[in-house]
This record gives C-alpha cells, sequence and structure tokens, in this order.
C-alpha cells in the first residue's frame, strides 16, 4: 500500500512538469517586454542619454525664453508709451529684430524637439529589432509555437515566462545603441543647416 502511494505521490509531483515542459515545446512562450525594455543594459544607458538630452533641450528652452523676455518687455514699454501712435522707424526696426528673434527661438526649440523625437524612435527601433530576434533565438531553441508579450495575456503560468532567457540574450546581442536621430532625419537636418543655392 505504501508502495502506491509512494507511486502515486512521485507521478502527482512529474505530472506538473511535464505539462509544463510540454506547454514550452510546442506551446506558447511569454515575455514581459516591458520589463526587457526597461532594464536591458542598452535600455537603461539610451534612457539615461535621452533624459540628459531633454533637460537640455529644456535649459535652452527657459533661457531663450528669458532672453526674450528681457529684451521684449522695454519694447513693449516703448510701444505702450506710444498711445497708439506708429512707432519711428528705430524702433520699428528694434520691434522686427526682436520679431526674428522670437522665430529663430521657436524654430530653434522644434528642430531640437523633432531631433528629440528621432532619437527615441531610432533607439526604440533599434532595441525593437533585437528583442524580436532574441525571442525568436529562443522561440526556436525551446521549440515553441508562439511567442506572446506578458502585458497581451489574461493570464500565464511562470514556467512558459522566459523573461529572463530573453533579457540575457538581448544584454549579450545589444550591450549599447545609437542615441542619435533616425539616419533620414539626420540627413534632413543637415540639408536644412546647409544654406540655399541660387
Amino acid at each position: 500500500m505504501r508502495k502506491i502511494l509512494l507511486l502515486a505521490a512521485i507521478a502527482a509531483t512529474a505530472v506538473p512538469a511535464a505539462v509544463n515542459a510540454q506547454a514550452a515545446r510546442g506551446g506558447v512562450l511569454v515575455v514581459d517586454t516591458d520589463q526587457v525594455m526597461s532594464t536591458c543594459t542598452a535600455c537603461k544607458a539610451a534612457a539615461t542619454q535621452l533624459q540628459q538630452k531633454q533637460g537640455t533641450l529644456r535649459s535652452r528652452a527657459q533661457t531663450l525664453n528669458q532672453q526674450l523676455q528681457t529684451e521684449g518687455k522695454p519694447l513693449q514699454d516703448q510701444f505702450q508709451a506710444l498711445n497708439g501712435k506708429q512707432p519711428d522707424a528705430a524702433l520699428q526696426g528694434k520691434i522686427t529684430a526682436y520679431q526674428t528673434k522670437e522665430r529663430n527661438a521657436q524654430t530653434e526649440l522644434q528642430r531640437s524637439e523633432r531631433e528629440l523625437q528621432s532619437t527615441a524612435t531610432h533607439v526604440q527601433q533599434q532595441i525593437g529589432l533585437r528583442l524580436v530576434q532574441v525571442v525568436e533565438q529562443v522561440r526556436a531553441r525551446r521549440g515553441a509555437q508562439l511567442a506572446v508579450a506578458k502585458d497581451a495575456t489574461l493570464a500565464n503560468d511562470n514556467a512558459i515566462d522566459v523573461t529572463s532567457e530573453v533579457l540575457a540574450g538581448l544584454n549579450s546581442a545589444l550591450p549599447s545603441v545609437s542615441v542619435t536621430p533616425l539616419p533620414q532625419a539626420q540627413g534632413q537636418q543637415q540639408q536644412q543647416q546647409q544654406p540655399q543655392g541660387r
């Protein structure tokens, strides 16, 4: 009798292991892509650089805003002192120069914002492409039919979660990324900065 109970106990513990192995082989794998994208080595380094670039952009915007306020206040006071009269040529020249500075500042900030967005997109593309390759390698190695993002599931078994394996593979395959704008965006920026031919 003890022998039968012992065999039943062994069989009961072996069945879940066999089911989990079967689920991973020829079944479905789950990857917590949010965790991978926030904790991979290249991801963290790129996020730090992007935050620094964003901080630089914010600081530049504040500097330009302060400069424009400092220059604009006296002009506004002079214009209001005219009580509806037309400004003389000297004041009109100062107003025009100020408006040009204001437009140039807006253009600079918009260009910098587009560059930052392009850089973030480029980083995501590099990581995303390599992540897909690594997930495919893990899926093929384990013989699974499908790999899905964890947030796309309602519930899943931890036995089919390969997040740590994917994270290790991504860290090995992609130790760093280029934190630069998308290649076509760089070309467009260079063209915009070059003077136009006659």
